[in-house]
């Protein structure tokens, strides 16, 4: 049986679907595809690439990209993790299992240093259990 292909989007791939990416190539190692892209291309955010860290996750060599059409096209799952990217992501073929899972913005927090990054673990650990909840679905 072939890899699942697994895109995860959001606006500016730059927090959550880099996130999620990270989680995703972790947690389901050998046995799924992953990738993430954003509607457009706002960099890596490094306060993301911190709490990954903090996590054991490597994504510096991350980068933001923007959605390739070919591959939401021979992917097995589009997810998106923002409204805005649910909103904005082109058509899907019907043989395209897509999803949305809504996820708060870290990088719109507000607060002290700590306050943010706070919010970004927040994040970072939602995303986490989502990701651990969908990889043991689609696992059977």
């Amino acid at each position: 049986m072939a890899k699942p292909v697994v895109y995860f989007l959001c606006t500016g791939n730059s927090c959550r679907s880099q996130m999620a990416e990270g989680w995703a190539r972790h947690a389901g190692g050998d046995q799924v595809e992953v990738y993430s892209a954003g509607v457009e291309a706002h960099g890596l955010n490094p306060k993301a690439v911190l709490v990954m860290k903090e996590a054991g996750i490597d994504i510096t060599g991350h980068a933001s990209k923007v959605i390739d059409k070919d591959l939401l096209s021979r992917a097995d799952y589009v997810i998106t993790l923002c409204g805005d990217a649910n909103d904005r992501c082109p058509m899907t073929p019907p043989q395209v299992t897509r999803l949305h899972w809504g996820f708060e913005d870290p990088a719109r927090a507000m607060g002290s240093e700590e306050e943010v990054l706070d919010k970004f673990r927040e994040v970072r650990d939602a995303i986490r259990r989502q990701i651990e909840t969908f990889l043991v679905q689609i696992r059977g």
